[in-house]
């Protein structure tokens, strides 16, 4: 008997169509079934308040695996163009009225019109266009040069793993007490952490990219030898980096909630502080994450409350005699930045 080539769902009160909807994203695995193109949408919607929390009126890009997450699938990058699965910056030809955009700028200059979630309708068509995961901007569409949110990314290098990222996490949130902030954890969908920090909307891209350097140094000097802010890989050793330039201009992190292209289907997963140490990262899923928010609600809820300064970490970086650090590679040279050559590369050609 021939599948359903469309099917309707209740969307926040809008009819939403989801079109091929027995697809298959995530083929079965020895933990988990299969996950269809519908299971996705539905997983969206069921946590419709916590993703809309993480994502409402930020401009958001999407990554989208229209083909599913399947063996032989290539995503297409700023390195690598031409693949299947791509990051789309510009809201698509043909969305629905309700879907509402923000014009943000990339340090090159050009600028786009990306999406801007303001229901979770918005979220449930996305889901429907093929989106797995959601990429906001750590800003609103009110104000999109001034970010309102410190991202601290707890990345595993080669011989770490989320056990030493969850211990790096719980100093992390020792320097936070420290600094007078509150800060909301979340799995990465992977082996690292993410802490959220509301801040006040006052200070630029550049200067939430120097809170959050003074933040990964505060680390290193509390966790010797665990830590490190190192930009070049073959620096960082088996150590958890701070990923500082994931608060630089046009540059994201998966929203909490966001379903992660891998095995599974794993989720993004927001946690409290005092469970972080027992959570398995694999145990959130899009067939498991549903039943833990109708339980728990969102991990999240009270992010919005408070909004604090970064004086205090401006000061840190200020007195830091250091000083900047390198950008991406695809960025213009930043006033202030060092040279961006590799030590290897350097000491070659002094030789």
């Amino acid at each position: 008997m021939a599948k359903a080539d469309a099917t309707v769902v209740d969307a926040g009160g809008r009819e939403l169509r989801v079109t091929s909807p027995g697809r298959v994203i995530f083929p079965p695995t020895e933990r988990t079934a299969a996950v269809s193109k519908l299971d996705v949408v539905n997983y969206y919607l069921a946590v419709g308040e916590g993703i809309l929390r993480a994502l409402r009126h930020r401009p958001t890009t999407l990554e989208r695996w229209p083909k599913g997450v399947h063996p032989g699938i290539v995503l297409s990058t700023r390195e690598q163009h031409g693949g299947d699965a791509f990051f789309q910056k510009r809201i698509p030809k043909g969305a629905p009225d309700y879907v509402q955009t923000a014009r943000i700028t990339f340090p090159s200059g050009r600028h786009a019109d990306e999406i801007c979630p303001t229901e979770v309708a918005v979220v449930g068509w996305a889901a429907q266009m093929g989106t797995i995961t959601f990429h906001p901007w750590p800003v609103r569409d009110d104000d999109v040069d001034h970010p309102d949110e410190l991202r601290i990314d707890l990345d595993p290098q080669p011989g770490t793993d989320f056990d030493d990222a969850v211990e790096v996490a719980a100093e992390a949130r020792g320097l936070l007490d420290d600094l007078g902030y509150v800060g909301f954890p979340k799995t990465s969908g992977g082996r690292g952490v993410h802490i959220y920090v509301r801040i006040q909307p006052r200070w630029s891209f550049t200067d939430v990219r120097h809170a959050a350097i003074a933040f990964g140094r505060e680390l290193e000097r509390r966790l010797p030898g665990r830590v490190t802010t190192k930009w070049w890989k073959e620096e960082r050793g088996e150590r958890i980096f701070v990923d500082y330039n994931q608060n630089a201009r046009d540059r994201t992190i998966a929203s909490a909630y966001s379903v992660r292209p891998k095995p599974g289907a794993p989720v993004s997963a927001p946690v409290d502080w005092d469970e972080l140490p027992a959570v398995a990262p694999e145990d959130f899923t899009v067939a498991t994450m549903p039943a833990r928010f109708a339980a728990v609600g969102d991990r999240h809820a009270a992010i919005d409350d408070a909004a604090h300064s970064l004086e205090p970490l401006l000061a840190m970086y200020a007195a830091d005699e250091a000083g900047d650090m390198p950008y991406p590679p695809d960025y213009p040279k930043m006033p202030g930045e060092p040279k961006r050559v590799q030590p290897s590369r350097d000491r070659d050609r002094s030789l």
